[in-house]
C-alpha cells in the first residue's frame, strides 16, 4: 500500500495560499486492500511529529474522507504546518503517507508595507529597490508581494520564483491577492538587496473590448514585506515604504496585447544586487489605489512547461519567420549578440497565408517584442506580457541559427489527470488540440483566446469547456480561483453574473454586460461540475451561494414578467456562431430562438441548485428548487412542445437542449430524438450548431441510441465538423467550424482566433461515451463510477486512464477482426463502479480477472457491479456496430465507397456522372440524402420499387472505416 497525491486545499505543499477551510486529500495506490478500514490525520508544527507540536490527530477515524478531510482547526499566520495520513485497509494492510506540509499567509496581521510608486512618469516601467543589512544568522525568510500590474522580485540579483505574470489577474477593486514566497535561500549575513521590476498588465494597461488603458489605476505600485527570522527568534521587517529607490528600467513600453519594446541600453546589471549604488535614483511615494481587501492567493502558478524548438521558413517575401510547430500561449526567448542600438523585432502570429507571415485575425493587439541592444551577448525575453501563436517573424538579425530560439508554454499549473487514445490519430490529434487549447487558455483565467486583442474570462466559453478540462486537469484550485472573480463580480449587480470576468471597467460592453444564458448559467454549472468530478464539499458549499443568486435572479426577471416559468426578457447570446441562421449574412448569431435558450438554461440550473442543495444536505432549499424546475419544465412544454411532442423551435440544438437537460416528457423523448436525427441526416449528418448546442450534441445522440450518428460526427473530416481542422492542420481547436477556407485562407480577419477551446468539449463525450467513463452524483470525485462504454466501428479502440481525485480508473475496448469486442476496466481502492456493457447477455460474457460483485442481465445489456480490481471482459455483441449505407446516406457517403459507387451505378446508371461531371448537380445533393431533391436528386429517375430494391442493397453495403 502507498499513499500519494497529498493535497491542501488542492494544491501541492501549498506556501501563503488561502487555506481559511483547510481541506486535505490524498490517494491509496498499489494494494491488495479494497476499501479504506480507516485513516489518521496529524498535522504538527514540527516535521519531527514530537508530541509538543502536535496540534491535531483524527485517531482511526472510519469516517476520514479522502477527497477532503476537514479537521476544522483555527490555523495561525505566517505558521508552517506538516501533516501526514495513515490508512488501514480492510484486509489489514497499511501505509503511512510521506510528510505533506502547508504554510498560512498573514490571515488577518497588518501590514506594515505601504503601497508605493516610483517618483517618475507613470508610463516608466520601473526598477524598485531596497537595500538591508541582516546581522546575526538567518533561520528563515518570507517575502509578502503583490503589484498593481505585474511584478517580478529579484534578491541579490536572483529571480525568487518561477512564477511569471504576477500577482494574476484578478477584480482587482474587490479583492486583491498577494503571493508569499520562500526566500531564505537567498539572503546572507550582511548587506542585501530586494528590488521588483514593474509592468502595467491587466490593472493599467491596454486591455478589454474597448482597448482602453487604466481599467483600475493610472500607474504601477508595488507592495511587499521581506519577513526575516533569526536563529535568535527575532524578526526583521523590510517593506515597501518612501525609503525604496526607483529608476526607469529597460522595458520601455509594454501591454498583455501589444507585447513589450526592451531597451537593454537602459539595463542596469546589479540593479537587484548590493553592489548597485542607487546614489542618482529617484525615490518612491506612497499611491493610494482604489483596491479591495488583501486576500491569501488562490491562483496555481504561471509557470514555464513545454518548450519547442523551431524550423526557420524563408517566404516568398524574403521574411524570416520561425515556426515551432504547435500554437501556444507564451512568449519566445532568444539568444543575441548584435551591435550596440540595433533593433531586433519579433512578431507574433498563429498561422501563415500564401506561406507568408499573416496576423491580420489579431486585430489590433501588436504583438510583438523589440530589444534594442546595448552591444553584449544577451538572453531577451518578455517581462509582462504574453502571446498567442505559434509563428514569430523576426527582423534585425541577419543570419539566424534557429537553435538560438526556444518557445515557452506558459500557463498556470495543475496536475495532469486524464490520457484518451483512440485507433484514428486524426481523433488522437482532435484531443490533443482539445488539450492544447486549455493549456493556452488557462492563464489564470479562463480566457477565450489567447492572442487577440480580447484574451477576456468569457463565462460561456468557460462552462461548456469545464467537463473536458476535469477529465485533462485538476481543475479544482483554478476554477475555485475563477468563483472567486465570479462571486465578488455577482455582488455588484444582485446575483447577476457577467459574460466576462473578470468584468473590464468603464468600457464597451456585449449588451448589457451581464445576465445572458448560457453565459451566467456558469454560476451553477461550474460548481457542479468541480464536485462531481473531484467530490470535494467544502467547494460546493463555498460557492452553493453563487449558484443560489444566479437561479434566484433569473426567477426574479421571471416574477417581473409575469411569473409564467418561462425565461423570456433581456438579450441573450445564445447558440453563439452556429450555422442555422436564416439570415446568411449573420456569421454571428444562431438560429435557436434565444428565449428557448434561457428558458432551457433556466431549467438546467435550477436543477442544478438544487443537486447541489441535496448534496448538501439542505433540505428545505432542495424542495424549494425541485418546485420551480417542475414549473419551469411544465411551462416548457406548455410554449415550445406540441401535445404530440413536435419541438417549434425546428434547430438542432433546440432539440439537442430539450432532450440533454431532460425537458420533455417521457413519451415524446423518441419523436424528438428521431426528429433530431432527421435533421442531422438533412445537413448530410452534419452539425450546425454553435456554443450551445455543439457541446452536448453527441452526448444526446449517444444517449438516445444514437451512437452511430454521434460517431459519424466526429468522423467527418469535410466542414463543418471537428476533423476538418485537424486535416488543415491546426494543432488547437479553431474559433469557427471554417476558421481557415478550404484552399487555406482565413475565413474572416474581424473574429477568427485559432485558439479557442469551446468546441473541444466534444472530449467529453469521448471520455465518457466512447471511453465510458462517468462521474456520478452519489459518489461524487469518482468514489462511484459509472462506466458504460459505447464501442462503434468507426473505432477500432478507445481508451481512458484517469487519475480521478478517488484514485486511477482504466477504461479501454478494442474490436477485434472477428468482431468481439475486448474490454479492460481498471477501478481503484475504496471505489465502486457500475460497468454497463451493450448488447450482450449472460450467456455470451465472458469476465476474467477479478470477481465482479454482482452480474445482472437488463434490456439486452449486461450489468456488472465491481469495487477495487482489474476486469477483463469479451464477448460478440448481439448488435453489427459497422456503420453501412442506406437510402438515406447523402451522395458523399456512398461516393467515398467503392461497393457504393457500383450499387448506386447498377440502378441509376450514366445518370451518376452527370451529378461528378456537373458542379451545379453535385453542390444540390452531395451533403444531402439520396432521397433528398425528387427532381433534380440521384433518385429522380426511379420509381419507388426501384428505390426499395436499392435501399435493400444499399443497407448491406459497409461503409469503409
Amino acid at each position: 500500500m502507498k499513499i500519494v497525491r497529498l493535497r491542501t486545499n488542492h494544491f501541492e505543499n501549498p506556501l501563503g495560499h488561502n487555506i481559511s477551510d483547510l481541506s486535505l486529500s490524498w490517494v491509496v495506490e498499489e494494494t491488495e486492500a479494497k476499501k479504506q478500514e480507516s485513516a489518521q490525520v496529524i498535522i504538527s508544527k514540527n516535521n519531527s511529529f514530537d508530541r509538543e507540536s502536535l496540534i491535531y490527530d483524527s485517531g482511526d477515524c472510519i469516517e476520514a474522507d479522502s477527497l477532503s478531510f476537514r479537521p476544522g482547526i483555527e490555523l495561525e499566520s505566517c505558521t508552517c504546518y506538516y501533516w501526514k495520513v495513515k490508512v488501514t485497509g480492510d484486509n489489514g494492510e497499511t501505509a503511512e503517507s510521506e510528510v505533506a506540509s502547508f504554510e498560512t499567509g498573514k490571515l488577518k496581521e497588518p501590514w506594515e508595507a505601504i503601497w508605493i510608486t516610483p517618483d517618475l512618469d507613470k508610463d516608466v516601467h520601473p526598477y524598485m529597490r531596497k537595500t538591508f543589512e541582516v546581522d546575526g544568522n538567518i533561520k528563515s525568510a518570507r517575502v509578502y508581494a503583490t503589484a498593481a500590474g505585474i511584478y517580478e522580485m529579484e534578491i541579490n540579483g536572483e529571480k525568487i520564483s518561477e512564477e511569471y505574470l504576477l500577482p494574476g489577474y484578478s477584480v482587482y477593486d474587490c479583492w486583491m491577492q498577494y503571493q508569499t514566497f520562500d526566500v531564505t535561500k537567498y539572503l546572507k549575513e550582511g548587506k542585501n538587496a530586494i528590488g521588483a521590476m514593474l509592468g502595467k498588465g491587466w490593472f493599467s494597461g491596454r486591455f478589454g473590448l474597448g482597448g482602453l488603458e487604466n481599467t483600475y489605476g493610472d500607474r504601477m505600485a508595488l507592495l511587499c514585506e521581506l519577513v526575516i527570522t533569526k536563529e535568535d527568534g527575532s524578526k526583521v521587517v523590510i517593506g515597501t515604504d518612501e525609503s525604496w529607490k526607483s529608476y526607469g528600467g529597460p522595458v520601455s513600453k509594454s501591454g498583455i496585447y501589444d507585447g513589450e519594446h526592451y531597451n537593454a541600453n537602459n539595463e542596469i546589471a546589479d540593479w537587484s544586487k548590493e553592489t548597485c549604488v542607487d546614489d542618482s535614483w529617484e525615490s518612491a511615494k506612497q499611491v493610494q489605489l482604489k483596491l479591495g481587501d488583501m486576500e491569501e492567493r488562490l491562483s496555481p502558478p504561471i509557470i514555464k512547461h513545454e518548450s519547442f524548438k523551431p524550423k526557420k521558413i524563408i517566404t516568398s517575401k524574403g521574411e524570416i519567420v520561425l515556426d515551432f510547430g504547435q500554437n501556444m500561449a507564451g512568449w519566445v526567448e532568444f539568444n543575441v549578440n548584435i551591435p550596440r542600438d540595433e533593433r531586433v523585432l519579433v512578431q507574433y502570429g498563429e498561422l501563415l497565408q500564401k506561406g507568408c507571415f499573416y496576423r491580420d485575425n489579431l486585430r489590433s493587439a501588436k504583438a510583438e517584442y523589440e530589444y534594442i541592444s546595448n552591444g553584449k551577448p544577451a538572453h531577451a525575453r518578455p517581462h509582462f506580457t504574453y502571446y498567442g501563436f505559434r509563428y514569430v517573424k523576426v527582423d534585425g538579425i541577419e543570419d539566424i541559427n534557429p537553435e538560438d530560439f526556444t518557445a515557452y508554454a506558459i500557463h498556470s499549473h495543475m496536475d495532469e489527470l486524464g490520457e484518451i487514445k483512440t485507433s484514428d490519430e486524426r481523433v488522437n490529434r482532435l484531443i490533443l488540440n482539445a488539450k492544447w487549447g486549455e493549456k493556452g487558455n488557462f492563464v489564470d483565467i479562463p480566457t477565450d483566446c489567447p492572442q487577440r486583442d480580447e484574451r477576456m474570462g468569457w463565462t460561456g466559453d468557460t462552462q461548456v469547456f469545464a467537463g473536458t478540462a476535469s477529465f485533462f486537469t485538476d481543475t479544482t484550485a483554478f476554477y475555485n480561483k475563477y468563483m472567486k472573480e465570479l462571486r465578488e463580480e455577482q455582488k455588484l449587480i444582485d446575483g447577476s453574473v457577467p459574460v466576462i470576468i473578470p468584468r473590464v471597467r468603464n468600457q464597451r460592453e456585449v449588451g448589457t454586460g451581464h445576465g445572458s444564458s448560457a453565459w451566467g448559467d456558469v454560476a451553477t454549472i461550474l460548481p457542479w461540475t468541480m464536485y462531481l468530478y473531484f467530490g470535494d464539499k467544502s467547494m460546493l458549499e463555498k460557492h452553493y451561494d453563487a449558484m443560489k443568486d444566479w437561479v434566484d435572479y433569473i426567477t426574479r426577471e421571471d416574477e417581473a414578467d409575469g411569473g409564467k416559468r418561462l425565461w423570456q426578457t433581456g438579450d441573450h447570446i445564445a447558440d453563439w456562431l452556429a450555422l442555422d441562421n436564416p439570415d446568411k449574412s449573420d456569421i454571428f448569431n444562431g438560429g435557436t430562438d434565444q428565449y428557448y435558450i434561457a428558458t432551457a438554461y433556466y431549467y438546467y440550473s435550477v436543477k442544478l441548485t438544487g443537486d447541489a442543495a441535496e448534496a448538501l444536505g439542505k433540505k428545505e432549499d432542495a424542495k424549494y428548487y425541485r418546485k420551480i424546475q417542475n414549473e419551469i419544465k411544465e411551462a416548457f412544454c406548455n410554449e415550445y412542445i406540441t401535445p404530440n411532442g413536435k419541438i417549434s423551435v425546428d434547430t438542432q440544438t433546440a432539440h439537442i437542449l430539450a432532450l440533454f437537460m431532460d425537458l420533455l416528457p417521457k413519451e415524446h423523448r423518441t419523436r424528438v430524438a428521431e426528429a433530431l436525427k432527421t435533421k442531422l441526416i438533412d445537413k448530410g449528418t452534419h452539425l450546425d450548431t454553435g456554443f450551445v448546442g455543439t457541446p452536448y450534441i453527441c452526448r444526446v445522440l449517444s444517449s438516445v441510441g444514437a451512437n452511430d450518428f454521434a460517431y459519424k460526427l466526429l468522423i467527418n473530416d469535410d466542414f463543418p465538423s471537428w476533423l476538418y481542422s485537424v486535416n488543415m492542420g491546426a494543432t488547437t481547436i479553431w474559433e469557427r467550424w471554417n476558421s481557415v477556407n478550404q484552399d487555406g485562407s482565413v475565413s474572416s480577419t474581424g473574429m477568427n482566433s485559432m485558439n479557442h477551446y469551446a468546441y473541444g468539449s466534444v472530449v467529453e463525450w469521448i471520455a465518457r461515451d466512447i471511453c465510458g467513463l462517468n462521474p456520478v452524483f452519489h459518489g461524487a470525485g469518482f468514489k462511484k463510477a459509472l462506466i458504460k462504454p459505447q464501442p462503434f466501428a468507426y473505432l477500432k479502440n478507445a481508451s481512458i486512464r484517469y487519475n480521478s481525485a478517488s484514485g486511477t480508473y482504466v477504461s479501454s475496448w478494442e474490436l477485434t477482426e472477428d468482431e468481439k469486442i475486448n474490454y479492460h476496466f481498471e477501478i481503484p481502492f475504496n471505489c465502486e463502479a457500475e460497468i454497463i456493457l451493450p448488447d450482450t447477455n449472460l450467456s455470451d460474457i465472458l469476465v476474467e480477472g477479478d470477481k465482479p460483485l454482482n452480474m445482472e442481465e437488463k434490456d439486452g445489456n449486461m450489468i456488472l457491479r465491481v469495487e477495487s480490481g482489474k476486469f477483463e471482459v469479451s464477448y460478440k455483441p448481439t448488435k453489427d456496430y459497422y456503420p453501412c449505407l442506406n437510402i438515406k446516406s447523402s451522395l458523399k457517403d456512398v461516393l467515398e465507397s467503392e461497393e457504393g459507387i457500383g450499387i448506386l451505378r447498377k440502378y441509376i446508371g450514366a445518370e451518376l456522372d452527370k451529378f461528378k461531371e456537373i458542379p451545379e448537380l453535385l453542390d444540390l445533393s452531395f451533403n444531402k440524402p439520396l432521397t433528398a431533391n425528387p427532381i433534380f436528386g440521384p433518385l429522380s429517375l426511379l420509381n419507388q420499387e426501384q428505390i426499395d430494391a436499392l435501399a435493400i442493397e444499399l443497407g448491406k453495403c459497409r461503409v469503409k472505416v
